[in-house]
C-alpha cells in the first residue's frame, strides 16, 4: 500500500553474480532456485519468504523458506498468508473494469459524478486518471497521516478532498495510494457494496482464492504470518496502524502464493473480463502531450532482455510483495516476504529466479561507470548527501518547486535512510546528459556491505537541484 520510500533504495546487489555462482555449482534447477532464494534471504535479512514459479498457469515450483512466524519458530509453507501491500491493486482496478464492461462506470467520466461533494478543482479528474496513477491528488500516505486513528469512508474521503495537487490532471505520472483508495470508494458507491465483500463475490470465490480476503487483525488467520522491520539492524515487529487503514483497496488483501497462481491462471482466460480489457490494463498510460508512462491499470509495463514484462511490487506494514509476469514467455514469478520495503526486495529475487527458468530472462550485469568530467558536480552531491545523512538539508539547494516536492517527507526520508546506511563508500558517474534547461547525472552509490542505488540528480545552470529520483 505505501509509496515505496528513499529509504528502501538502500538494497543489496550482486544478484546477477550470485545467480551465476549458483548456476555453476548447483547441479539442478530446483536446487540452483532454493540456493539462490536462500542466499539472497540471507542477504537482505528476510525472515520468511514464500516462492512460487507458474508456466503457462500451472505451477512449476511452490516453496517457503524461513520463517513465518520468528517467535513461534514458525516455518514459512505455499499456504503462509502475507499481506499484500499494492499487489493488491490489480484487484481493485479489474474490480473497476468489472463494472465498466457492464456499463456502471465510464473510465472517461470525472469522478465528480461519483463524488458530487468533491471540490470544484476535481473537475477534471477522471477514473482512468485514478487507475493510472495520473490524477495529479497527492498521496495521502505522508508523515503527517495518522495511522493509528479509525477512519470511516467518509473520514478519508474528506482527507482526500482536501489533499493538494502535485500537477494537474494528466500532465504528469506520479504514484498515488489516494487514487486507489477512492476508487474502492467508487465501487461502494456504484455497487452498494462495501469493495472488499465484491472482490470476495466477484473475483476470489469464482476463482477458489479461499485465502485471499480483506485485512482483518481481530478474525483468526490460519497460516498468518508475522511481519517484520530492521531497526538499525535489529528485527523488530510491524508498526500497529488502525483496522479500517487495513481495508482500504490500495492494497490491503491477505493472500499466499497458492491463490496467486489461481489468479495468474484466471489471466489467461476471460473468466473475470474480457481481453480486449485486460490488453487495456496492460498498456502504458498516454499523457496529455502524448508521451507515455509503462503504467497501466494496477500493473506496471517493462520489459526483461526485449521480452514483455508485466508486473507489481507492493509493501506495507512489514511485508513486501511482488508478481511478474512474462508474457512472451508464459512465465510468472511470485515471491511474498515478511520484512518491510526498507531491506526486502523481492522483484530483484523474482527477476533473478526467473533466469534460471528462461536464461534470456537472466538480469543485465550492473552498468560500468563512465569517466567523470565534472567531479565539482560529484564533490556537491557527496555534500548534499552527507548534509542529508545529518539533517542539515537547506531549502537554498532547491529549486522552489523541488523543495516543495521534497520537503518534509522525502527529505526525512532520505535522512533515514541514509541513517541506516551510512555514508556511501563510492559514487559512480553512470551517465550524463541534458534535457529541458537541465544537466541530468545518473550517479551509483555504494555502500560498505556492498548495497547500491542509483540515483537521478537534476541541476539547473545554477547548481540548484530540480529532481532527485531514484530507480526503483
Amino acid at each position: 500500500m505505501a509509496k515505496v520510500s528513499c529509504k528502501a533504495l538502500f538494497t543489496v546487489v550482486g544478484i546477477v553474480v550470485l545467480a551465476s555462482v549458483i548456476q555453476a555449482q548447483a547441479e539442478n534447477i530446483d536446487e540452483r532456485v532454493d540456493a539462490y532464494v536462500q542466499a539472497a534471504m540471507h542477504q537482505q535479512r528476510i525472515p520468511g519468504l514464500a516462492l512460487a514459479v507458474l508456466r503457462d498457469g500451472q505451477i512449476i515450483k511452490a516453496r517457503g523458506y524461513g520463517l513465518s512466524n520468528v517467535e513461534l519458530d514458525v516455518p514459512v509453507t505455499p499456504e503462509s498468508i502475507f499481506q499484500s501491500g499494492s499487489v493488491g491493486k490489480q484487484f481493485t482496478a479489474t474490480a473497476v473494469m468489472m463494472l465498466v464492461e457492464e456499463g456502471r462506470i465510464r473510465l472517461d467520466n470525472k469522478i465528480a459524478k461519483y463524488f458530487p461533494e468533491a471540490p470544484e478543482s476535481w473537475n477534471k479528474i477522471t477514473v482512468r486518471h485514478l487507475l493510472t496513477h495520473t490524477s495529479g491528488i497527492k498521496d495521502y500516505t505522508s508523515k503527517d497521516f495518522d495511522y493509528r486513528r479509525d477512519y470511516t469512508e467518509a473520514d478519508l474521503e474528506k482527507i482526500a478532498f482536501t489533499l493538494p495537487f502535485d500537477f494537474a490532471p494528466g500532465e504528469k505520472w506520479s504514484y498515488s495510494n489516494s487514487g486507489y483508495m477512492l476508487l474502492g470508494f467508487l465501487i461502494h458507491r456504484v455497487t452498494g457494496k462495501y469493495y472488499g465483500d465484491f472482490l470476495r463475490e466477484r473475483i476470489f470465490g469464482p476463482l477458489g482464492m479461499t485465502s485471499t480476503r480483506i485485512i482483518s487483525e481481530q478474525d483468526i488467520i490460519p497460516h498468518r504470518c508475522a511481519g517484520y522491520r530492521l531497526v538499525k539492524g535489529d528485527l523488530k515487529n510491524q508498526e500497529w496502524v488502525s483496522p479500517s487503514l487495513n481495508t482500504t483497496a490500495d492494497g490491503s488483501l491477505y493472500f499466499s502464493v497458492l491463490d496467486l497462481a489461481k489468479w495468474d491462471a484466471a489471466l489467461y482466460t476471460e473468466k473475470l473480463i474480457k481481453r480486449t480489457s485486460l490488453d487495456e490494463m496492460w498498456t502504458p498510460v498516454k499523457l496529455n502531450d502524448g508521451k507515455t508512462h509503462p503504467y497501466g491499470y494496477g500493473w506496471r509495463i517493462a520489459e526483461m532482455n526485449g521480452h514483455r514484462l508485466i508486473e507489481h511490487s507492493g509493501s506495507w506494514q512489514g511485508f513486501t510483495t511482488g508478481i511478474s509476469r512474462y508474457v512472451d514467455d508464459k512465465l510468472t514469478v511470485v515471491a511474498l516476504t515478511n520484512l518491510d520495503s526498507n531491506h526486502s526486495r523481492p522483484m530483484e529475487i523474482i527477476h533473478g529466479v526467473a533466469g534460471f527458468y528462461e536464461p534470456a530472462l537472466t538480469p543485465p550485469p550492473p552498468q560500468p561507470p563512465i569517466e567523470d568530467k565534472e567531479p565539482k558536480v560529484t564533490a556537491l552531491f557527496r555534500d548534499f548527501l552527507l548534509r542529508a545523512g545529518e539533517g542539515r538539508v537547506e531549502a537554498s539547494a532547491f529549486t522552489e518547486e523541488a523543495w516543495k516536492t521534497w520537503f518534509p517527507d522525502r527529505i526525512k526520508d532520505l535522512q533515514e535512510g541514509l541513517e541506516d546506511s551510512g555514508q556511501p563508500r563510492s559514487i559512480d558517474l553512470l551517465e550524463r546528459k541534458e534535457e529541458s534547461g537541465l544537466r541530468i547525472y545518473s550517479y551509483r552509490l555504494t555502500f560498505d556491505d556492498g548495497r547500491t542505488v542509483t540515483i537521478i540528480l537534476k541541476l539547473t545552470g545554477k547548481d540548484k537541484i530540480a529532481g532527485l529520483d531514484w530507480d526503483e
